[in-house]
């Protein structure tokens, strides 16, 4: 699984103006980014935000309607079988052969990129120790957990060696255990010089593997950024959530000083960017009840972009 590539300043990646349309329904919208050789960039947004639109148009699978993607300085949309074979990708949803065994996904699909059996027998056993499947390698994939499910796709993904590899939602659906087992692997895949473009809903693991993100919303781009920086300069460094029965009160008192909120049903969420004057009024005058005082993080960015509404 040897890195191939140019240097960290290359950009693997160019998308410019990208646009899809169903039928009069615009999905992508004149959407533009780069990725840079090395780094893990991350494609948020909410259901139907258009991020799964724009990756299937990435690896060929579906024909942009507008716009061009470059990967590798090839053009999808006349390069795409060149393409193909130098990424790697990790759908949604489990596209394993249920009749084969571990082992046996991984040989039937290196054979997909013509790769000699020898050579493919062993990247397959060392993907298999890399990702800890070695143990079920005789196993059928219907004997599979989710975890073990998703580590053998991503493990699949890896048998042509790729240069980039796209990640759509990987962790859906994991416990915890087996979340964070898959972020070890990436990290280490990461420190080898590969390059990840992910999509999650999981907005810790996208602060945790992200070098930059994009966070899309009604098939465009809203924000572009590390994850510290969008969390800076949208939500600032500190939140106070309080459940305030004084709530003409305490409107009129951020209001009143100027201080950043959004008022929701059952609480206010109160953007205070450490100021310590403000917090310590806010203690004083309206925590009687339910006060919460935390770090912002980059689900706070998220809900404060898209909204809080639920998505159909």
């Amino acid at each position: 699984m040897n890195s191939k590539g140019a240097n960290n300043t290359d950009r693997i990646l160019r998308v410019d103006n990208l646009g899809k349309r169903f039928n009069g329904l615009v999905a992508v919208d004149s959407v533009s980014f780069t990725v840079r050789t090395g780094e893990c960039f991350g494609l948020l947004g909410p259901n139907g935000a258009g991020k799964t639109s724009t990756i299937r148009m990435m690896y060929g699978f579906s024909p942009p309607t507008s716009g061009t993607v470059s990967i590798l300085g090839l053009d999808i949309s006349t390069q795409w079988r060149r393409i193909r074979a130098r990424i790697g990708i990790c759908q949604q949803d489990n596209t394993l052969d249920p009749d084969l065994t571990v082992f046996q996904n991984l040989l039937i699909f290196a054979g997909y990129f013509h790769i000699p059996r020898q050579l493919a027998s062993e990247r397959a056993e060392e993907l298999l120790q890399f990702f800890a499947l070695d143990k079920k390698r005789e196993a059928k994939v219907g004997e599979l957990s989710g975890g073990l499910a998703r580590r053998l796709t991503l493990a699949r993904a890896l048998i042509n060696d790729p240069e980039l590899i796209i990640l759509d939602e990987p962790t859906t659906g994991l416990d915890p255990q087996s979340r964070h087992l898959l972020w070890e692997r990436l990290h280490a895949l990461r420190a080898r010089g590969k390059t990840f473009i992910l999509t999650t809903h999981y907005m810790e693991e996208a602060a945790q593997l992200c070098d930059r993100l994009v966070i899309m919303d009604h098939g465009r781009i809203l924000v572009e950024g590390t994850p510290a920086s969008l969390i800076d300069e949208h939500v600032g460094h500190s939140i106070i959530e309080i459940a305030s029965p004084e709530r003409e009160e305490l409107r009129q008192f951020l209001r009143g000083h100027q201080v950043d909120y959004d008022e929701l049903a059952d609480r206010f969420i109160i953007y205070s960017n450490g100021d310590l004057a403000i917090e310590q009024a806010l203690r004083e005058g309206f925590c009687s009840r339910q006060c919460t005082f935390r770090s912002a993080t980059l689900e706070d960015v998220f809900l404060r972009l898209t909204g809080r509404e639920l998505r159909e």
